[in-house]
C-alpha cells in the first residue's frame, strides 16, 4: 500500500514539471511570491519523498519526511492566508 502511495506521490511530483500551470494555483496559497519556482521545488520534494516510500529500506524516512512536509506546507498556507488574493 505504501509502495503504491509512493509511486503516486512521485508521479504527482513529476507532473509539477510537465504541467506546472496546473499546480501554480495550489502552490500560490502557500507561496504567493515566486510561485512557479516553488511549484518546481515542491515537485522535486514530492518525487524524492515518493521514491523514499517505495522501498522498505527508506520507507520510515519517507514517512517522516512526508509528515514533516505536510506540516510545513500547512504552516505556509496559514502564514500566507489572504496574501494570495
Amino acid at each position: 500500500m505504501l509502495r503504491i502511495a509512493g509511486i503516486l506521490l512521485a508521479g504527482t511530483g513529476a507532473a509539477h514539471f510537465a504541467a506546472p500551470q496546473v499546480f501554480d494555483p495550489i502552490s500560490k496559497a502557500a507561496f504567493p511570491d515566486d510561485t512557479r519556482q516553488w511549484t518546481y521545488r515542491n515537485g522535486a520534494i514530492e518525487v524524492a519523498l515518493g521514491l523514499a516510500l517505495t522501498t522498505k529500506k527508506t520507507r520510515l524516512l519517507g514517512l517522516a519526511g512526508t509528515a514533516g512536509y505536510a506540516g510545513w506546507l500547512a504552516s505556509r498556507v496559514r502564514a500566507n492566508r489572504g496574501a494570495s488574493q
